[in-house]
């Protein structure tokens, strides 16, 4: 599941992820991704993960095709959890990447909004 964070910084995609992430969730972040892209402008993400428990088979593949046809407009990445595997996502992210990628334990949530220009 997705819920969006709301902010000041309107390139910028906030979201609270948790549970498994479904085809639908991912469909409704790529059309804010669109949103922006289409002012010519890069997309910086939030992600503050919450009990996360993957994805569904379906928005495992939507996730894959959105990001690969976005990687270029893809700005900053602030990951924000308490797992080791989710430090490892970001590192990964950040290999992959052109994107400034960053971790962030949950108990520095505020320097994460901070560095992400929240």
């Amino acid at each position: 599941m997705i819920e969006h964070i709301d902010s000041k910084k309107d390139n910028l995609i906030a979201l609270k992820i948790s549970g498994k992430l479904s085809k639908e969730d991912l469909e409704s972040v790529h059309k804010r991704i669109h949103q922006i892209t289409e002012k010519g402008r890069k997309v910086d993400f939030y992600f503050e993960f919450e009990n996360f428990k993957g994805y569904t088979l379906e928005g495992f593949i939507a996730d894959i095709k959105i990001d690969t046809s976005h990687l270029s407009d893809y700005g900053r990445m602030a990951f924000v959890g308490d797992k080791k595997w989710q430090e490892w996502a970001a590192r990964i992210t950040d290999f992959f990447t052109d994107s400034e990628v960053r971790f962030f334990e949950k108990d520095k949530k505020d320097t994460a909004r901070i560095w992400i220009q929240f």
